[in-house]
């Protein structure tokens, strides 16, 4: 599937018609957490809802929750297949859906690829920002190699400019007179990253989510936004961040703290 589709609609799309023109879903709700299926949950207290195939946009079914990223899983329940959001037990994942990012927003997947750490680029201008900073020089670097893989004249389709990526917004901001100067990119980047690490409490992850998609869709979100490009950019960024810590013979970073040292 090219394409992964919204909770909602992919459960629409795999359950029988229950007619011609309508289908049926629950909306299931188990403690504070709510899903979708198409059989009742045993332990959740289900309420059917009948969607309607030409309904010209499809219902909120998730309430004040919003439609989230997560994954859509099957298992067998009285000798049925069924869907449902809920991981229960018995099931197995047959995909995963995210929110669609919202136009305009910077989030992005970022220029570079995930590959060997490169320690030999740039390396005096990341120590420099690293130490005035006091932003984690492997972090600096993963960020750096995330969004550009290190091309100082890299431009991203929604204008990012330089090694780290600074929309000319952001780079105006920082006292960046020049992003496509490798020297002052990094810096500004050391200095928004440092902001966000502050404002994040030395969380890497959100501070990177942040980085990618802005503050205010992680404040939206409670933490990193559900959008496809925002969770497959941390993860990048997570797996760089480990790997230039690795190659600089540094400590790996504790998985549950994630402070910034």
């Amino acid at each position: 599937m090219k394409k992964l589709l919204p909770a909602l609609l992919a459960v629409t799309v795999l359950l029988p018609m229950r007619s011609a023109e309508a289908r049926t879903v629950y909306r299931c709700v188990r403690g504070n957490t709510v899903s979708l299926a198409t059989a009742p949950e045993p332990g959740s207290k289900c309420v059917a809802k009948e969607i309607d195939d030409n309904a010209a946009k499809l219902p909120n079914l998730w309430g004040d929750l919003g439609v989230i990223n997560g994954t859509l899983y099957e298992r067998q329940q009285d000798g049925k297949t069924v869907y449902s959001t809920r991981n229960l037990l018995g099931s197995t994942p047959v995909l995963k859906f995210f929110v669609q990012t919202p136009p305009g927003s910077p989030a992005h997947e970022g220029l570079g690829k995930v590959s060997k750490p490169r320690l030999d680029l740039f390396a005096k201008e990341f120590k420099a920002a690293a130490k005035k900073t006091h932003v984690d020089d492997a972090f600096l670097r993963a960020i750096a190699h995330a969004e550009s893989g290190f091309d100082e004249r890299a431009t991203s389709p929604k204008g990012a400019q330089g090694v780290m990526q600074l929309m000319p917004d952001t780079a105006r901001e920082l006292g960046v007179a020049d992003p496509y100067a490798h020297g002052q990119s990094i810096g500004g980047g050391a200095r928004l990253l440092q902001k966000l690490l502050v404002l994040y409490k030395g969380d890497y992850s959100r501070a990177a989510a942040a980085y990618n998609a802005g503050t205010g869709a992680v404040a939206k979100y409670g933490g990193i936004p559900p959008y496809r490009e925002t969770v497959d950019y941390v993860q990048k960024v997570d797996a760089l961040h480990a790997a230039y810590r690795m190659a600089m013979k540094l400590p790996p970073l504790q998985p549950l703290l994630r402070a910034a040292q």
